[in-house]
């Protein structure tokens, strides 16, 4: 991230799940921090990418945010979010994108007991689809503004 700012660059097949992501992470009063497509004379701060497995550490493993240095990684598991697959509707892959955004915005996840508030960053998905979480919950908005202003 640079200041306030995070330039992306696209290279999953989840288009629509990106765009959720940025839709929801910059609603509202999240207007803090800029998330914007990477151009010519930038560099990117996060690419947008799709694994495909179950084995190992991608076992059950929808979405992971892998910080590198440099260029960050948000990707997408092919293996359960294609259509057809486990998790595969657009409902699906929009909330696991909403969820990894919010990390490479600086959040890590959350218990689910966590005061009992809702939150799009639980460590458990199960409990974000129980709940049908798509984007920032009230307990997320509130981590952002003290993270972020």
């Amino acid at each position: 991230m640079d200041g306030n700012e995070i330039a992306w660059d696209d290279e999953s097949k989840f288009d629509d799940a990106r765009k959720h992501a940025v839709k929801v992470w910059t609603a509202g009063t999240l207007k803090k921090v800029k998330i914007k497509l990477d151009g010519a004379t930038s560099y990117a701060d996060v690419e947008w990418r799709d694994a495909n497995s179950i084995t190992g550490k991608w076992r059950d493993v929808y979405g992971k945010w892998a910080p590198q240095h440099g260029t960050d990684h948000l990707l997408l598991n092919r293996a359960y979010l294609d259509d057809g697959k486990r998790k595969g509707t657009d409902e699906h892959r929009r909330r696991v994108a909403a969820h990894e955004l919010g990390h490479a915005l600086g959040f890590c996840h959350k218990s689910y007991g966590y005061g009992m508030h809702p939150s799009l960053l639980w460590a458990d998905y199960g409990h974000i689809s129980g709940k049908k979480i798509n984007g920032p919950t009230e307990t997320d908005v509130k981590a952002y503004h003290a993270l972020w202003g």
